[in-house]
């Protein structure tokens, strides 16, 4: 407990000196001229926006309704990108109506005569920096840290998601609302946008929502908003709204009940074995229930996650498993409330863990199916969030597969402007006949998230406990982080510490455990007047690892320059210095050669450059390389991208990442090679096709991966799924599979 009090007195002095900051308010701004030294206070500008009742809107992108010639209008676009200080070149006209069952937005989008426009695809939930479009933030309850956005492009293609933490977004939720866009004669484009009061989250008997309105004009390169956003921060930023003042209180949105089920059948082949085809059905759907206008009741039965595109495959030359994100739509809906607890490395839950479990006949882990899940999720009022999971998944005593069921419960409580108090609590319970060795892993835990109103202040601090059954000490992870970023300067400090047996991977994500570790890092940014550059940007990070006994394990210095130009292109180049004390041996490879022993250590120096072009192109590329010693050896990396844009129906791009490994006998050189075409193809706005193929020397395996899909009616979808994995050397199958899939959303 020494290491947990030392850590609690460091982080105490740490935020003493910063808590007054916290508290502060921003001063309200009243003056219209936007300049350097006034952007920041407009955090708290008073823009308001008039909703007045209509009857109901036919959403055909045309404008030419009454309630659209009578409402005000919010306008006066300002500059985001490439500066902040600017009214925006491509000006803005917003107007919002409503009705008893749908909130209405249009806007018209001006500047762009020659009707100029970049859209990489048609296709739903697009790469939103890489599409012209316009946005709606909206933050129903008005805490400036959860919200949602809609965003439609000028060909009519959606993208809708989660705001969370004050400016972080989740895109791949998933919703039914409806759009229209329309083209005028000076070659301006509309929109009209058409959000179910179902589909939303806000509280009854209210009359005021915050909200912001956005433009990405991807041709010129230009991001605007209609309140101010600071550069440094992105436009989904809740810290910067106005707000819509509904001309009447907003009454509950009736009974709001949906079904979505689905069939779906499978046939599947192992060429190793020369086993003949699998075929399976399968049935089951999801519920999403309305408790409240706020609190959502979701329910699962037998879910079926085949159409979830697969991970992008990466070298991996570390000594530790490598995190990849949930995809999975049940888990996806007001997930941080489960899983942003802790940092990055150091999750008390993530929810790929459930679903997962070892095979005995075979010695690895595989799927297991959910049988069924709950979750209760969403506001009680401004101040209070509650989450409540609860999954089980099935057994396979045959191959030694034991059912678990996991519970979650989490809460948040706002104080101040903008930061909240959080706790969880995880349990994980074996339900099948025969024990393992860990029948149960619980884990309970609190955060404070911190973020000053203006957001130029934020930081988090938490302490997090595991209930083993056969460990009483050292099963705890602390950790604290504050950060401070300017249009010009930014900083941040952190510091974890992770006893020796906080052991919870089977619940959680934990990269490394009985450690210390300090992370520092500043950066300057300078905005030119005149030139073809945007920002310099001049960058430090040093970071470093010490076991529980202060002796140091890992070190990593880099300098780093960037530049950003005013036509997209990026470039940069960075020095670093790392120091490794192997605590057990390894194979920096990983290969299966020969591996330096525990105890050695090494010092490594490199450098790296990177390049992007301009993207707006239809021809364009990312890339990077390094060159280092490595160990006792050097390596040498190079990666990228290639991409061309068939706008608007979609694009193709290579992805390629090369390592050269060069060490001393008897340790193994490595040559590896991921190389990954991607065909994205949207033939109209509900009909997509995606194939990705992932060569992969390092793993030996070649992966192909094509998915269709036919949204025939919105967030109902039919999806074919096809699935083949081959020997890089031969390109003899190993195995294949085909899946088909149908879903529909019912509205009761």
């Amino acid at each position: 407990m020494k290491h947990f009090y030392s850590s609690v007195f460091l982080t105490f002095c740490f935020y003493c000196f910063h808590f007054s900051i916290f508290c502060q308010t921003t001063p309200n701004q009243t003056e219209s001229i936007i300049n350097e030294k006034n952007i920041d206070s407009l955090a708290t500008s008073p823009y308001r926006l008039s909703v007045r009742k209509t009857t109901a809107i036919r959403v055909d992108g045309a404008l030419d309704e009454e309630i659209w010639q009578v409402s005000e209008v919010a306008t006066g676009f300002v500059q985001n990108f490439p500066t902040d200080t600017l009214l925006a070149l491509s000006q803005t006209e917003v107007r919002v109506a409503y009705d008893e069952n749908y909130l209405y937005v249009a806007a018209i989008c001006k500047g762009n005569p020659q009707k100029k426009y970049i859209i990489s695809s048609m296709r739903r939930d697009y790469d939103w920096g890489q599409n012209d479009n316009f946005s709606v933030n909206l933050d129903p309850f008005g805490d400036g840290l959860n919200g949602v956005y809609f965003t439609v492009s000028p060909v009519g293609a959606q993208l809708e998601g989660l705001i969370f933490e004050g400016d972080r977004d989740a895109s791949n939720w998933d919703n039914k609302w409806y759009s229209a866009v329309s083209d005028l004669p000076d070659g301006s484009w509309t929109c009209e946008i058409a959000i179910p009061f179902k589909t939303l989250r806000y509280p009854k008997d209210k009359s005021k929502w915050k909200v912001n309105f956005a433009r990405n004009d991807a041709y010129r390169n230009e991001i605007s908003a209609w309140i101010p956003v600071p550069i440094q921060f992105s436009t989904v930023s809740l810290a910067f709204t106005g707000e819509l003042i509904f001309d009447e209180n907003l009454k509950k949105a009736g009974s709001n009940i949906s079904i979505i089920p689905y069939l779906a059948g499978s046939a599947a082949k192992d060429n190793i074995n020369n086993t003949p085809y699998k075929t399976k059905g399968n049935i089951g759907g999801d519920a999403k229930i309305a408790v409240t206008p706020s609190l959502n009741l979701d329910l699962t039965v037998n879910p079926d996650f085949s159409q979830v595109e697969v991970d992008q495959q990466v070298t991996n030359l570390s000594r530790f498993e490598i995190f990849f994100p949930e995809r999975r739509q049940f888990f996806l809906e007001n997930s941080d409330l489960f899983a942003n607890f802790g940092f990055s490395r150091m999750r008390p839950f993530f929810s790929r863990r459930v679903g997962i479990a070892y095979d005995t006949t075979i010695n690895q882990n595989v799927q297991n199916p959910i049988l069924y899940g709950a979750r209760l999720s969403g506001k009680v009022n401004k101040d209070w969030r509650v989450g409540l999971l609860n999954i089980q998944t099935g057994q396979d005593k045959e191959k030694g597969i034991i059912g678990n069921n996991y519970t979650v419960a989490a809460f948040q409580r706002q104080i101040f402007s903008r930061s909240n108090i959080a706790g969880i609590f995880v349990n994980r319970q074996e339900t099948g006949n025969e024990t393992s060795d860990k029948p149960y892993t619980r884990m309970a835990g609190i955060d404070y998230n911190m973020q000053s109103k203006d957001s130029k202040w934020r930081g988090k601090v938490f302490y997090h406990h595991a209930f083993l059954p056969n460990e009483t000490k050292g099963t705890f992870a602390h950790a604290a982080f504050f950060a401070y970023n300017t249009r010009k300067f930014y900083a941040a400090w952190n510091h974890e510490l992770v006893g020796e047996n906080y052991d919870i991977n089977d619940i959680g994500y934990v990269l490394r455990k009985g450690l210390w570790r300090f992370e520092d890092w500043a950066g300057y940014n300078i905005y030119p007047k005149k030139g073809k550059i945007q920002r310099h940007n001049f960058y430090a990070y040093f970071n470093t690892y010490t076991d529980l006994n202060w002796k140091m394990t890992d070190r990593n210095i880099s300098l780093e320059y960037n530049a950003t130009l005013f036509n997209t292109s990026e470039f940069g180049a960075g020095v670093f210095n790392d120091y490794t004390y192997l605590f057990f041996s390894f194979d920096p490879t990983n290969s299966g050669g020969k591996q330096f022993e525990e105890g050695q250590e090494f010092t490594n120096t490199g450098a790296y450059v990177y390049f992007s072009s301009d993207s707006r192109k239809r021809f364009n590329l990312s890339t990077s390389a390094s060159h280092s010693t490595y160990f006792t050896g050097t390596r040498f990396n190079v990666d990228g991208t290639i991409r061309y844009r068939f706008q608007p129906y979609g694009q193709i791009a290579v992805s390629f990442d090369h390592n050269i490994i060069d060490l001393p006998e008897p340790y193994n050189d490595a040559n590896f090679w991921i190389i990954s075409p991607r065909l994205d193809v949207s033939f109209t706005r509900s009909l997509f096709l995606t194939t990705f193929l992932q060569y992969n020397t390092q793993a030996d395996n070649v992966n192909l991966n094509a998915r269709f899909q036919w949204r025939f009616k919105p967030v109902s979808d039919f999806f074919l799924v096809y699935s083949e994995n081959y020997l890089p050397e031969s390109f003899g199958s190993k195995n294949r599979a085909i899946v088909a899939k149908i879903s529909y959303w019912f509205n009761l």
